[in-house]
């Protein structure tokens, strides 16, 4: 039992976890993200075009959720913005989440933009705020690729 525990522990703190690519500092992208569009009920995931988690911001457990899809009937998750953000499928959409319009959702996901010297990267992201103070759809990608942009990912 130790040595799975053991296992589990190196692998939740080194080899398992995402990986940026070289040149991006992860807390420079932890702030710029912070800055941007981050809040307890955030979550942002990069992931490689072979469906590869490279960044992750926001616990395991608020990426999990399921929420109003906004643009579509239903609900949506991170994993379902991301395997559309594959197929070339951008989206920036808001909506509430409470009948009161007190708490509200913003998603937006697609593909990484290019910068330049780095036209062959090939990632995708997904992001979605929620709560009182959730930007809207535009808004949020807008300020998460600016982010992006800035820490040179």
């Amino acid at each position: 039992m130790r040595v799975v525990i053991s296992v589990l522990a190196f692998c939740a703190l080194a080899a398992c976890s995402p990986k940026l690519p070289d040149g991006v500092d992860q807390q420079a992208l932890d702030d710029a993200v912070a800055n941007a569009v981050g809040s307890p009920s955030t979550c942002v995931v990069v992931e490689s075009n072979d469906g590869k988690t490279v960044y992750r911001y926001g616990s395991h457990t608020t990426c999990a959720r399921s929420l109003p899809a906004c643009d579509a009937p239903g609900l949506t998750t991170i994993d379902v913005q991301l395997d559309a953000a594959r197929k070339g499928i951008s989206r920036a959409a808001s909506c509430d989440t409470a009948e009161e319009a007190s708490r509200g959702v913003a998603w937006a996901s697609g593909p990484l933009p290019a910068l330049e010297g780095k036209p062959d990267r090939k990632m995708v992201y997904a992001v979605f705020m929620e709560g009182a103070d959730a930007l809207s759809g535009r808004e949020a990608k807008r300020r998460l690729e600016a982010a992006f942009a800035k820490t040179g990912f």
